[in-house]
């Protein structure tokens, strides 16, 4: 088995829909891809209901914290081969750069963290932001990466960004 693939997703503050993509991708991954996720300006803590819906789909929560992409930065760095960024360009959220080798993408989504009340809609707002995480990294292990032209992934995952099939 070659070695597995690095993929990085950034946003904000990596509280809510970063920390879903990367435990998420870690979960059904199987050893193919190892996720880690960041934020250029951390909250501090995972968003707690993101912590409850990742808990209600089976995923293993221990370890997931918000971090500083510092992290990601120097030598002891992983090389990633992917980052992804997950801000909602559209509400005008601005998105962190990041800078390397990698092949890049953005799979924008709304913050279900800028839900506060009642709480059922903010429960609702983060089981709807995991289920197009899911979708997107179910399409992601659809992808042959490993066979195909590392100047061809962009374009793959972008459509998975802008949830084409």
């Amino acid at each position: 088995m070659n070695a597995p693939l690095q993929v990085l997703f950034l946003c904000t503050a990596n509280s809510a829909r970063s920390v879903l993509a990367e435990a998420t991708l870690n979960h059904l991954a199987r050893g193919r891809f190892v996720a880690s996720s960041a934020g250029s300006r951390p909250a501090g803590a995972v968003h707690p209901a993101a912590l409850r819906q990742l808990a209600r789909a089976g995923i293993a929560v221990g370890g997931l914290r918000s971090k500083s992409w510092d992290e990601f930065t120097g030598e002891a760095a992983p090389a990633f081969d992917i980052v992804v960024t997950v801000c909602d360009r559209a509400a005008g959220e601005p998105c962190p750069v990041f800078f390397g080798g990698f092949v890049r993408t953005h799979w924008g989504q709304v913050d279900p963290a800028a839900v506060s009340a009642p709480a059922h809609a903010v429960e609702q707002a983060f089981a709807d932001a995991h289920a197009r995480i899911i979708g997107r990294v179910r399409r992601l292990l659809d992808l042959p990466l490993e066979a195909i032209p590392r100047a061809e992934w962009r374009g793959a995952l972008d459509r998975i960004g802008r949830d084409e099939g």
